[in-house]
């Protein structure tokens, strides 16, 4: 194993939340808030991760992610389309060459209890069906019980079977318990080769949050001073709204700079934002606030 995981910061609690609350009461005025906005919905990775997907459910999603709305086709495209391995192929299809992302999840996504060898075949799978991304779970029993070296030498390891495809590392910080727990597990996934960190599978509560997301950031602002290299962030689940969406582009500005408002280095996984997002873009270009029935479900 190349890195100490005893040597992560400890984290203090009560300093995030207080650092957190100042990025929720930043004013934005509505031209920046308009440029936000769509900048969010570029960053959108369209998900649909459920026992009853068709073929047919993830062409509407890729259409979707395409064109996020038919009554304004100038808006940006989503950044990619997340889905199960054998739905790989079908949405690789179906965004052609939209310059959306197909990610797959793998190492046996959400609970991440299967065999190594199982999580490698898997991620092969996916990255030969056409797979630009892959969002593998870390083994969270093993890291709770203090077993570092097995989940880094995983990590590791799927990153390898990954090839050319980006490796987001989702850390399930829900069942990490404290903030130390997120730090150490994040300062792990980017030192065994995540291109991406993630919060969160979107199956377990609490998902993604301000605080969390913000001790994530750090971890990536540390990285990247001291070893030179940038990783992305990917809080997934819990951000419904528009306004909440805003507030996490603030805090990654803050955080980490301009250089990471880009969908290359930061990604909302939260299939339900869209809709508000939408909505939101609509009224400020329009001055009509319309309701989610104008716009797809899906």
């Amino acid at each position: 194993m190349k890195y100490n995981i005893h040597l992560s910061p400890a984290i203090d609690q009560i300093g995030v939340e207080e650092r957190v609350s100042r990025f929720t009461k930043r004013s934005i005025k509505n031209e920046s808030k308009l440029m936000g906005l769509k900048l969010a919905l570029s960053m959108m990775d369209l998900t649909t991760l459920d026992a009853r997907d068709t073929p047919g459910k993830v062409r509407q999603l890729c259409a979707k992610a395409i064109r996020p709305h038919d009554a304004m086709p100038d808006l940006p495209a989503a950044a990619a389309v997340c889905v199960y391995p054998n739905m790989v192929r079908i949405a690789k299809e179906a965004l052609g060459n939209s310059g959306v992302k197909v990610a797959s999840v793998a190492t046996a996504f959400p609970s991440g209890m299967s065999t190594r060898k199982v999580k490698l075949e898997e991620t092969k799978y996916a990255v030969n069906e056409g797979a630009d991304e892959i969002d593998m779970v870390i083994s969270r029993g093993h890291f709770l019980q203090g077993d570092y070296n097995y989940v880094f030498d995983e990590i590791a390891a799927v990153k390898e079977a990954c090839g050319h495809a980006h490796l987001k590392v989702i850390l399930e910080t829900g069942e990490l318990s404290t903030l130390d727990n997120v730090r150490r597990a994040s300062d792990l996934a980017m030192h065994a080769g995540a291109d991406f960190i993630k919060t969160s599978t979107g199956k377990i509560q609490p998902a993604a949050t301000m605080p969390v997301t913000l001790v994530m950031l750090e971890a990536i602002r540390d990285f990247y001073y001291s070893e030179g290299k940038m990783i992305g962030m990917k809080p997934a689940g819990g951000i419904a709204t528009a306004k909440l969406a805003l507030h996490y582009l603030v805090m990654v500005r803050e955080t980490l700079g301009e250089a990471w408002l880009s969908p290359d280095w930061f990604r909302f996984g939260a299939s339900s934002l869209a809709n508000d997002l939408l909505m939101q873009i609509v009224k400020l270009e329009t001055g009509v606030y319309q309701s989610g029935d104008y716009f797809s479900k899906d």
